[in-house]
């Protein structure tokens, strides 16, 4: 599967890590479209049989609420090694070089940090959800898998975050203006081959 990136890589073990860590978050990705494509098969079914033999989906809403926590959060590491969230560069836009590298460490730190307690709340969460045996209202699906789904999606993005921390750490230290692991920024990555 090909595809267009704003990270560039070369040769070395950092983008070696980078690639091979890009594989496992692309299949977290697809999974997440799967499911997409899962709702809206139910919601097809639901509605056609609601209509035609009046007869919905036995626990539609259940169904989606599991689903929602799959596609929501399975893609959230590899939008961030995208660079695809969507975010304010009004300030980090004026930034070159080893100021725009501090920056983003900066914000990746703090980013790495909130993500580190939500997994710890997260994973508290689902295991009180697991221990109680907690289900759905309507056709008493087990709520679990969905709750744990997002603890470890949280802990996917936190290696990518970790990946990106060093990266813009060798960013500074060697005042690198392309460096490698990170998404770069449109103009960056038509100067690269130049």
């Amino acid at each position: 599967m090909s595809f267009s990136s704003k990270v560039k890589t070369d040769k070395s073990i950092l983008s070696l890590i980078d690639t091979t860590f890009l594989k496992f978050e692309m299949l977290m990705n697809f999974l997440s479209g799967f499911v997409i494509v899962l709702i809206v098969a139910v919601s097809t079914i639901n509605i056609l049989g609601r209509w035609i033999f009046n007869a919905p989906v036995d626990g539609y809403i259940d169904w989606i609420e599991q689903f929602m926590a799959f596609f929501v959060f399975m893609g959230l590491a590899f939008v961030q090694r995208e660079g695809g969230h969507i975010r304010m560069d009004m300030f980090v836009s004026t930034l070159k070089g080893r100021k725009l590298w501090v920056a983003e460490l900066i914000s990746t730190i703090l980013i790495l940090f909130i993500t580190l307690i939500l997994i710890y709340g997260t994973y508290a969460h689902f295991l009180r959800a697991y221990e109680i045996g907690d289900t759905s209202i309507d056709i008493g699906l087990p709520i679990w898998p969905a709750k744990l789904i997002i603890p470890f999606s949280l802990s996917i993005l936190a290696i990518r975050l970790i990946i990106q921390i060093y990266a813009y750490g060798k960013a500074i230290k060697n005042n690198d203006s392309t460096p490698i692991a990170v998404p770069l920024d449109e103009d960056d990555i038509e100067n690269i081959g130049k």
